[in-house]
C-alpha cells in the first residue's frame, strides 16, 4: 500500500466511526458501511472540512481529496435529517 493509499484508508476509517479492523473486514466482505452521526464522526467530519477549507482556491488534483469531499458532503446532508441517519461508504 502506498503512503497516499494508507492516508486515504485512515481518513475513510475515521469518517466511518469504526475501528480500522472492522472497516477493513467489512470492506473485504463487500458489506456496506453505514456511518451513524455521533461525536466521533462529527469530529472526523470537522477535520475533513478544515482540510477542504485549506484546499479552497487550489485545484483539486488528488482523487483521494475529491473522494473525501464527496463523502463529507453526503455525511452533512444525511445528518440534516431528523432521527437515525446513515451514509454508506463502499
Amino acid at each position: 500500500m502506498s503512503k497516499e493509499e494508507a492516508e486515504l484508508l485512515d481518513r475513510r476509517v475515521l469518517m466511518s466511526g469504526l475501528t480500522k479492523q472492522d472497516f477493513i473486514v467489512n470492506s473485504l466482505l463487500g458489506k456496506e458501511i453505514a456511518v451513524y452521526s455521533n461525536p466521533y464522526v462529527f469530529r472526523s467530519l470537522q477535520d475533513e472540512l478544515i482540510r477542504f477549507i485549506n484546499l479552497y482556491g487550489t485545484k483539486i488534483d488528488n482523487d483521494a481529496d475529491e473522494e473525501m469531499i464527496t463523502l463529507a458532503l453526503k455525511t452533512i446532508l444525511a445528518m440534516r435529517k431528523k432521527g437515525k441517519t446513515e451514509v454508506f461508504i463502499g
